[in-house]
This record gives structure tokens, sequence and C-alpha cells, in this order.
């Protein structure tokens, strides 16, 4: 028989070991069937996107030529002279714009009357002597800034341009003292004026430059509206018709014609073109040529490639997937493109993909969970990413038999 120690011994053995037991599982089953999840990593495999292809532009083969678009920083490509050369009326876009600084307008404003001077008609009589394009003018007219600016951009008389700049300025030194201090702030070293209406063979300007300068000239609501004129009638002048024959066909909107013996003809251009579903405005230039006509049909040309570089490409598509996820319970789910999306691009133009994925512990169907980002040189699309299926919890089962994976 066991004495009555060992009985005693064995009652608290027997006690405290229940007790043991009993405080455990209160303490197990908390924290197996209420502590969160283990989050679960997505796995994402590598995304390539295919570029379009190569542009092949149609460049004349005479002067200097490049082209741009509203969206794609710098040139997209340039042919011919890098050096600058003469651009004749072109000139009139910085003009303009240097004006405009001095005096700002927008579009659907006048602006202050400017009466018509002996200086004024002496400008006439002068260019006129040298075969550049004047409008009539007499003492004692009266003109707004915006008609000195149709008149400046879309007749382009030179006496006119002359007129504005003066006016704006007191005199064609100080006029050209501001458009070299415009240019230089803007950027424009491969650009210079001498005087306002482009005669001068000074007045000369890289292909690249005057890219960037139609860029400048488009974001002026203003300028964009003049330069996009056909025809307008003034009193005391009568009709203008804009220079620009190409104007209204192919999709140009603009910019500025200029022509100068013996340096040829010239034309600054921008054109809207269709890409898919895209717009985008095209522009460019084309120094040199033997004539307008000639020009113009090297543009027509040049513009169906440059539209032909261009690529729309698909590089979402709704429920695509980008990465994945399988939990320790044996459920799976994609992370997948919530959106369509297509990318805009040039050339072949290399197009990055950068996939962020969140992990993901319990989550419903839709939620968001990350984002794919595609690139190409400065344009970028994001897609978010959603969970294709509801991560739900695996219930009581298996927490209690899994408890490695609580934690």
């Amino acid at each position: 028989m066991p004495s009555r120690r060992q009985i005693y011994r064995r009652r608290r053995i027997v006690v405290f070991g229940g007790l043991l037991l009993v405080l455990s599982t209160l303490f197990y089953l908390p924290m197996t069937l209420l502590a969160p999840l283990r989050a679960t990593e997505a796995v994402v495999p590598e995304h390539v996107e295919a570029p379009g292809a190569a542009a092949d532009l149609d460049f004349p083969g005479y002067g200097a030529s490049a082209v741009g678009a509203i969206g794609f920083p710098g040139v997209l490509a340039a042919s011919g002279s890098g050096k600058p050369l003469p651009i004749a009326s072109i000139t009139k876009i910085v003009t303009a714009l240097v004006v405009l600084q001095e005096h700002p307008l927008g579009v659907g404003e006048a602006g202050p009357k400017v009466t018509m001077t002996s200086a004024d008609v002496a400008y006439h009589d002068a260019y006129l002597k040298v075969n550049g394009t004047v409008e009539p003018v007499k003492a004692g007219q009266v003109y707004t800034q915006r008609e000195l600016l149709d008149l400046t951009l879309i007749e382009s008389a030179n006496n006119y341009a002359t007129t504005l700049a003066v006016w704006a300025f007191g005199s064609e030194d100080a006029f050209a003292t501001a458009a070299r201090g415009w240019l230089e702030a803007h950027g424009l070293s491969g650009i210079t004026v001498s005087e306002p209406t482009g005669l001068s063979s000074a007045n000369r300007a890289t292909a690249s430059d005057l890219v960037e300068l139609a860029r400048i000239a488009l974001a002026d609501p203003l300028i964009a509206e003049i330069v996009g004129t056909r025809t307008v009638t003034l009193h005391d002048v009568g009709k203008l018709e804009n220079s620009n024959e190409l104007l209204g066909m192919h999709g140009v909107t603009g910019i500025k014609t200029g022509t100068l013996d013996p340096y040829g003809a010239n034309l600054l251009f921008s054109a809207d073109a269709l890409i898919g579903q895209s717009t985008v405005t095209i522009v460019g230039v084309v120094l040199g040529g033997v004539d307008h006509p000639t020009i113009n049909r090297a543009i027509v040309s040049l513009l169906a490639s440059v539209q032909a570089g261009f690529h729309e490409l698909d590089v979402s598509d709704v429920g695509e997937d980008f990465g994945s996820y399988e939990t320790p319970w044996g459920q799976t789910a994609a992370a997948e493109a919530s959106a369509e999306a297509v990318l805009l691009t040039w050339g072949d133009t290399p197009v990055t993909v950068a996939i962020e994925v969140d992990p993901v512990r319990l989550a419903p169907a839709g939620e968001r969970v990350g984002q794919v980002v595609f690139t190409a040189g400065s344009r970028s699309t994001t897609v978010p990413l959603v969970l294709s299926e509801a991560i739900t919890d695996p219930g009581p089962g298996w927490r209690l038999t899994h408890p490695g994976e609580l934690f």
C-alpha cells in the first residue's frame, strides 16, 4: 500500500497537471483561433512588352529639317544641317511671343489701340522697295494689338510686324534686346533675332530649336488661334489670307512660313495626327527649300512618315494577370489588371514594366493589391491591380493544426 505522503504527491501531480493542461488550452485556443494569419507574398513573373517598329522618316534631302511632338520632349528626329540657317518670316513667331510677354493678351481680347503715324508709313515704303511683303497703311488709322498680330502672323506683313515691335518696345533696337533676353530665358541658344521681320539673313536658327519654338507658340492660346486662321477681314486692309498653303490640309494647323532670297523657302509647321484612339500634335520645320510648293510636298510626305512612326500599344487587358498568390492553406488568387490601357510610343522606344504587388492576409475579391506601370521614354501609364478571388480564413481546423503558419 502507498503511503499517505505518496498519495498526496500523486494527487498534487494530477491536480497541477490538469490545471496546467487547462491553462495551456485556454492560452493555445485563442492564440490559434484568433491570431492574425501570416501575410502571403505574391509571385511576380517577369513581364515583357515588345516595342513598336522603328520610325523610317521621309526627310527632304536639302537644307535642314526636324520633327517633334507635343508631350514628347526634345526632337524625335532631324536631318540635314545642324547649323543655324536663315529663318525669314518664321522670325515673326518670336516677335509675337516677345510682344505678348510685354503686353499679354488673351483669346477674344482686342488689346490696346495703336494709331498709325508717318513712321509706320515709312516702314511700308522701305519694305516695299526691297520687295518685302507689306499691307497698306495711312497715318491716323487705328488698329488694336490683336489686329496687328493678325497682320503680322496671318498675312506676314513686314511693315506691321515692325509697327507691332516698335509700339511694344519703343524702337527696333529695344525689341532686339528684348528678343535676345526672351530667347535666352527659354533656352533657345540656337536662335538669333536681330530685327522683327526676318528680312535680315542674320535672323537664324537651328532646326532643333525651331521645334521647341513651335511648342512654345502652340502653348499660347492666342498664337495657336491666329496661326490656325485661314482668312480674316480687317478694316482699311480687307481680306487677309494665311501664307501657309497647307493650313487645313493633311491635319496641318499652323504655324508660319518664311521666304528669303537667296536662302529659299521655310515652313514651321504643326499637324494633328490620329494614332489609334490618340491624337498627337506633330511639330516640325523644313528650312532651305527651293520654293513653297516644293517644301509643301516634302512636308506632306514627312508628316505621313512621322504619323506611321507612332504606335498605340495595348499594354493591359482587364483581368490580365501580373502576379499570383497561393496561401499555406491552399487558396489561390491573382493580382489582375482592373482596366485596359494603351501606351503611345514613338518608334522602337523600349517599354519598361514595373510591377508592385502587396502581400495579402485576408481580402475580398476586387481589393486593390498593387499597380503596374508601363513606361516608354517620358510617357507612362499606370494600371491598378486587384485581387481576382477572395482570400478567406482557413477555419479552426487548419489553424489548430498549423500553429507555425500563424505568426
